[in-house]
């Protein structure tokens, strides 16, 4: 059963065939794509494929991805969840995205802080690693201010707009929690 997760302000809930336009409306806008390793969607089916993507990696348990719903709205303003799941090594990768009209609200502290705790404390992980563009400051701000460490960097490791990028690896371990 697929978890859902709760803050103050948001519920963090499974992607259905209904989030669609809702994950198109946050993927097909370059703001939040830029950054992101993934080609901006420009079609329907291609948000539909993604959600499909999503559920098949939580099926096969290779990683877990939320939607982000306000409480006192209806619609996903973005995802959030872990990428390269491996229960064998108790690792995960964190990724997240939000749509622009809810940048600076603080919604990605609330649900990163979220997953985290879910993280650690249901999954089992004891690494949490995040792979961020150099120029994404807002993103390396996030994980620093959540207590990650960056440990280097990674080169010509993602291709955006065929182009490979250098990406910072930054991670959290379970001991640093405690």
């Amino acid at each position: 059963m697929f978890p859902l997760l709760e803050t103050k302000r948001l519920i963090l809930r499974e992607l259905t065939k209904d989030d669609a336009k809702d994950i198109f409306s946050c993927f097909s806008n370059e703001q939040v794509t830029r950054f992101y390793g993934q080609d901006t969607l420009r079609n329907m089916k291609q948000a539909e494929d993604l959600v499909e993507f999503f559920a098949n990696n939580y099926k096969e348990k290779r990683g877990i991805r939320w939607g982000i719903e306000r409480k006192e709205a209806k619609g996903i303003i973005g995802t959030i969840g872990f990428n390269a799941w491996s229960t064998k090594h108790k690792r995960a990768e964190i990724g997240y995205e939000i749509h622009p009209d809810y940048w600076r609200h603080g919604y990605a502290s609330e649900a990163v802080s979220r997953i985290i705790t879910y993280g650690f404390d249901s999954m089992g992980l004891t690494r949490i690693g995040a792979v961020v563009f150099p120029d994404n400051t807002a993103s390396s701000t996030l994980l620093t201010k959540m207590g990650f460490q960056k440990e280097g960097v990674l080169r010509n490791y993602m291709y955006q707009a065929g182009i490979a990028y250098d990406t910072d690896v930054y991670a959290l371990l379970q001991e640093c929690q405690n």
